[in-house]
C-alpha cells in the first residue's frame, strides 16, 4: 500500500472511531443529565469535506478546506431520528448549515454527505448562522437564522455589520426554499424563533430587537409579534415577553433559544442570558414558562441559570459561553437539550418534560436583591432543618 493510501486509511479509521464512540452519562443535578463527550466537534465533519483525496493533486494529503467549529445547532425529531441543523464554521470564518443525525440523540451523530445548499436572496448573505428549526402546524419545517451582511452605511468600518432574520422552509430537510427576510421596525434582529402553532390565525414569532450588530443598546429582551404569512413575513408591532434585568444573568442581553415545548402547565421556554464580567461576557441558559393560550405572558420565572459552562466547556473560540437554539422532545416525553460551548462544539443534556416543568414551576424567582435571596434561602433552610429533626438524621 502506498504511503498516501496508508495515511488516508488512518484518517478514515480515526474519523470512524470518533463518530462511533459511545457517550456516557456524566453529572446530574436531578433536573438534567449532562453527558460525558461532546456530540459534535469540527473533527466530526467528514474527511472528504476537508481533504482533497486525489493523490495526483494532493500527494501529501494536506488539509485543503479546514473546519474550525461545529456548534449552535437547531434540532428536530423527524421520522424517528434526532436531527441537528449544525452551524459549521470554516477556517475562512464563513458559517454554513449541515444536517447531522443520530438514532438515539446522545451519540453516533453522522453528517450527511453534503451541507445544506441554501438559496440566497437578491441581497446575498455574507454569513449565515444559528438556525432554529420549527415543525409548524401548516405542514412545513421552517429554519429561521441570522443573516449577516456588511453595514453599507459605514463603508470604511470593516467590522460594521447588520444582522437580520433569514427564513427558509422545507418538507424533507434536503430541498430548501428561501423566503424573504423578516421585516421589523426595531433595528436589527437576532435569535428569531417561530412559534409552532397559529395564534389568532397568524404566525407568531419570538424576536430579539436590538440597536446594533452586537449591542442591543436601549432595546433588547425577548419580543413577540405576529405576521400574516411567512412568504413575506412582517411584524409591525413587537411586545417584550421577557426583559433584561439589572444585576441578573440577563443584564446585558437575552434571547429565545429553540421554539417552546407545549405542556399541560403552559409553554416551556429555554433561553440564553448574558452578563458582563471582568473577563468579558458570560453566556448561560435559563428557563421560563408562558401561558398556554397567551404565549406572550410569562407565568413562571425560576431564578438564576439553568445551565452554565463548566470545565472544558469554558474554553474555546469565545470562552465562558453556553448557547442553545435546539432541543427535542421524543415520544417518551424525554427532552434532549442541545447546547454549544464557547462557540466551538456541541453537547447534550437530557431530562424529561415532568422534571423540567417541576423545575420551572417550583424554583423561586430571583428576588433582585441580596436580602431577598437570603430570605428565600433561609426559608428553605428552616424547613429542611425541621425535616431533618423529625427524621432524626
Amino acid at each position: 500500500m502506498s504511503e498516501f493510501k496508508s495515511l488516508l486509511k488512518r484518517k478514515l479509521s480515526a474519523h470512524q472511531a470518533l463518530i462511533s464512540r459511545e457517550n456516557k452519562p456524566a453529572e446530574s443535578n436531578g433536573v438534567y443529565q449532562r453527558w460525558q463527550h461532546p456530540v459534535l466537534t469540527a473533527e466530526h465533519t467528514p474527511v472528504y469535506w476537508r481533504y482533497d483525496l486525489n493523490e495526483a493533486t494532493n500527494p501529501r494529503l494536506l488539509e485543503r478546506i479546514g473546519v474550525n467549529a461545529a456548534f449552535n445547532s437547531g434540532a428536530l425529531y423527524h421520522e424517528g431520528k434526532y436531527i441537528l441543523a449544525v452551524r459549521v464554521e470554516g477556517y475562512d470564518r464563513k458559517s454554513f448549515f449541515a444536517i447531522a443525525e443520530s438514532k438515539n440523540g446522545v451519540d453516533h451523530f453522522r453528517f450527511r454527505d453534503y451541507p445544506i445548499t441554501l438559496p440566497e436572496t437578491e441581497r446575498p448573505d455574507v454569513n449565515v448562522y444559528d438556525m432554529r428549526l420549527t415543525k409548524h402546524e401548516d405542514g412545513y419545517i421552517y429554519g429561521l437564522f441570522c443573516t449577516e451582511r456588511k453595514d453599507e452605511s459605514q463603508p470604511n468600518d470593516m467590522s460594521a455589520a447588520e444582522a437580520q432574520c433569514g427564513i427558509a422552509r422545507t418538507k424533507d430537510l434536503e430541498n430548501w426554499e428561501r423566503l424573504s427576510d423578516l421585516v421589523t421596525y426595531s433595528g436589527q434582529q437576532r435569535n428569531v424563533v417561530l412559534h409552532p402553532e397559529f395564534i389568532e390565525g397568524k404566525y407568531a414569532l419570538y424576536t430579539r430587537p436590538q440597536d446594533g450588530f452586537i449591542s442591543v443598546g436601549g432595546g433588547g429582551g425577548i419580543g413577540w409579534g405576529l405576521t400574516d404569512s411567512m412568504e413575506n413575513a412582517e411584524v409591525k408591532e413587537e411586545v417584550i415577553v421577557d426583559q433584561k434585568a439589572y444585576h441578573t444573568i440577563k443584564e446585558v442581553k437575552n434571547g429565545q433559544g429553540p421554539a417552546p415545548i407545549k405542556t399541560d402547565k403552559g409553554w416551556l421556554h429555554l433561553a440564553h442570558g448574558v452578563r458582563n464580567t471582568a473577563a468579558g461576557l458570560r453566556y448561560v441558559l435559563y428557563v421560563f414558562m408562558t401561558d398556554l393560550e397567551k404565549p406572550w405572558l410569562v407565568t413562571y420565572r425560576p431564578g438564576g441559570h439553568f445551565i452554565a459552562p463548566r470545565g472544558e466547556e469554558r474554553v474555546g473560540d469565545v470562552s465562558n459561553v453556553v448557547f442553545t437554539n435546539g432541543w427535542i422532545i421524543n415520544e417518551k416525553n424525554e427532552v434532549f437539550i442541545y447546547y454549544a460551548s464557547s462557540d466551538t462544539r456541541m453537547h447534550v443534556a437530557t431530562s424529561t418534560v415532568e422534571q423540567m416543568v417541576d423545575y420551572a414551576v417550583n424554583t423561586p424567582e430571583d428576588g433582585l436583591r441580596s436580602a431577598a435571596s437570603v430570605e428565600t434561602r433561609n426559608k428553605l433552610i428552616a424547613a429542611n432543618l425541621e425535616i431533618i429533626k423529625k427524621l432524626d438524621l
